[in-house]
């Protein structure tokens, strides 16, 4: 017992740690009790004075690049179908790609787009520009999608043509895979406007008679709407591909699940509903009908405990006390990625500036804050744009797009003519012209103490503070 003392005192001793290693064994992880006993035992049979043991203990272990370990390869599919590819560190940072992809499209506009991924069990979730990469990515592909995170209410302030060209691209995939509902007429418009900006004019040496078949526009196209498209289309003689996807948003925006975030929820007697979030606050809907809505002013603080999702609502004018509406999910997973979606659009949408994290060390609950610029820093960065329109080419859309469901699950690619130098068309700056699920109700508390969030008061959207239990994850809102 007290040879085997020893040799423990031996192999803990400072001398003896990481130079008898080749750099390859720090990306092993063998047991704790297996590093000390190999320790241990060269300790006593190697002469660390020896040089030739020393060199042929090196040349037993090959020799490998350390960087080929710490390389990922990652790829990235764009908005018009093309595939970009990159190499990164896997301790890099999610704004670290982002920014690549931003270079790489040329896109100066860019707090509206983000990254998404698909996690194991294939739900969406959007990267965190704040965190490293592999922290969020775990056990899938290192595979992401750029998509629009932030619909701007109003698409015409947006101060250039190629960021509401990108707008236009993920509204058209809403459209076509039916998360974006619309009526007969406005498919009608829509897909009018979208053959102007991929076409162009009307020319009948070029189009055929049924050129708009192979074109898709709604998730159950018919004869009947590939005519009107066409009596539509003609009439837009003389429209530039910017101006037509001006009109194209100027209608869509309209539209009621116009950037709504669709999240799968139910109430208190397990009927399935759905929770939208958007730039104006939290929707309900139940059978693909609104049956409420929640505003940010009304809503004083956003929480989630385990699988439970929460709301407190201001009370109303006849009113005496504050509510809390709560809302169940599938797991605590979807809870925490609801309640990170209210944060982000809440803070984008409604506050001045982006939320500082808490700073104690032992404060509890999720440090999570939307880390970007806001919807009102992001306007003033554009107004200051002061780079030529760019030239950028526009893709063909082919019918070759299946539907998805309404919570926006897996989409099958439709397939595009890219980098398309005949449509390589000049974008001049166009001028404007001008639901879903049921009862949220889960739990209703009432407060006796009203206005009481603790002893803090709340004036204005810049005033918001976290607030956390050991239990709950709090975000407080203001109005």
């Amino acid at each position: 017992g007290r040879d085997e003392e020893e040799g423990r005192c031996q192999a803990d001793s400072p001398g003896l740690e990481v130079q008898y290693f080749p750099e390859a064994a720090a990306y092993s992880t063998p047991k704790q009790g297996e590093v000390r006993q190999s320790q241990s035992q060269s300790s006593l049979v190697e002469d660390p004075t020896s040089h030739m043991t020393s060199s042929s203990h090196i040349t037993r272990s090959p020799v490998r690049n350390p960087l080929s370990f710490r390389m990922m390869q990652i790829k990235v599919t764009l908005l018009d179908g093309s595939l970009f590819t990159c190499n990164m560190e896997k301790r890099a940072r999610g704004l670290q790609l982002l920014e690549k992809v931003y270079e790489y499209i040329n896109l100066l506009e860019k707090d509206y787009f983000a990254l998404s991924f698909r996690d194991a069990d294939n739900n969406k979730n959007w990267l965190d520009p704040a965190k490293e990469i592999k922290k969020q990515v775990r056990g899938v592909p290192w595979n992401f999608t750029f998509n629009v995170k932030f619909y701007p209410s109003n698409p015409a302030q947006l101060s250039e043509d190629i960021t509401r060209y990108f707008l236009c691209l993920q509204l058209r995939q809403d459209v076509v895979s039916g998360r974006l509902p619309c009526s007969f007429a406005t498919h009608t418009i829509l897909g009018s406007y979208t053959v102007q900006s991929e076409l162009g004019d009307y020319d009948p040496e070029e189009c055929g008679p049924d050129y708009t078949s192979e074109l898709c526009f709604a998730p159950n196209q018919t004869k009947e709407m590939e005519a009107k498209i066409m009596e539509l289309h003609k009439t837009y003689r003389g429209m530039t591909p910017a101006e037509a996807e001006m009109h194209f948003l100027e209608n869509v925006k309209k539209l009621s699940m116009y950037g709504v975030d669709l999240h799968h929820a139910k109430d208190p007697e397990g009927m399935a509903i759905m929770l939208g979030v958007c730039s104006s606050g939290l929707l309900v809907y139940r059978d693909r009908l609104r049956i409420n809505r929640f505003s940010w002013p009304k809503i004083v603080k956003i929480s989630y405990k385990r699988n439970n999702f929460y709301i407190k609502i201001r009370p109303g004018e006849f009113d005496q006390f504050e509510s809390i509406i709560g809302f169940k999910l599938l797991n605590h997973r979807a809870a925490k990625r609801l309640w990170k979606v209210c944060v982000e659009h809440h803070s984008f949408f409604r506050l001045a500036s982006p939320e500082e994290p808490p700073k104690k060390f032992l404060s509890l609950g999720s440090k999570f804050r939307y880390s970007g610029r806001t919807l009102i820093q992001s306007r003033r960065a554009s107004a200051q744009i002061s780079r030529p329109a760019p030239n950028f080419p526009r893709c063909i859309s082919k019918k070759n797009l299946l539907s998805r469901s309404l919570d926006g699950g897996t989409l099958h690619r439709k397939t595009c003519i890219l980098k398309n130098p005949c449509l390589n068309r000049h974008t001049s700056r166009a001028t404007p012209t001008s639901s879903l699920i049921g009862s949220p109700v889960i739990t209703v508390s009432t407060k006796a103490n009203r206005g009481a969030n603790s002893g803090r008061t709340f004036q204005s959207d810049k005033t918001v503070q976290p607030l956390f239990d050991c239990t709950k994850i709090t975000y407080l809102l203001a109005c």
